[in-house]
């Protein structure tokens, strides 16, 4: 995963697919992970296992998922499925 400090982040308007790698800031430190299915409207739930545990420690993140509002995210990279 990578993960470096920003100061500026902007998501974009294309909605993520199951599958999808996505980036979001999160604490002020951008997080990949992957889109997993979800029923819901106004964001998606993000897989972050492949995420180092001192990064979710240092973020105050227990959890290996974590769900991201569709205006805070954008598509780095698209699923192979369709």
């Amino acid at each position: 995963m990578k993960r470096r400090k920003v100061e500026a982040f902007q998501g974009d308007k294309e909605k993520a697919k199951p599958g999808d790698v996505v980036q979001f800031l999160r604490n002020n430190i951008i997080l990949e992970g992957i889109a997993l299915p979800s029923n819901a409207e106004n964001s998606i739930i993000v897989d972050l296992s492949s995420t180092s545990f001192k990064v979710l420690e240092e973020i105050n993140h227990g959890y290996s998922n974590t769900v991201v509002a569709h205006h805070k995210y954008r598509v780095i990279e698209k699923s192979n499925e369709e």
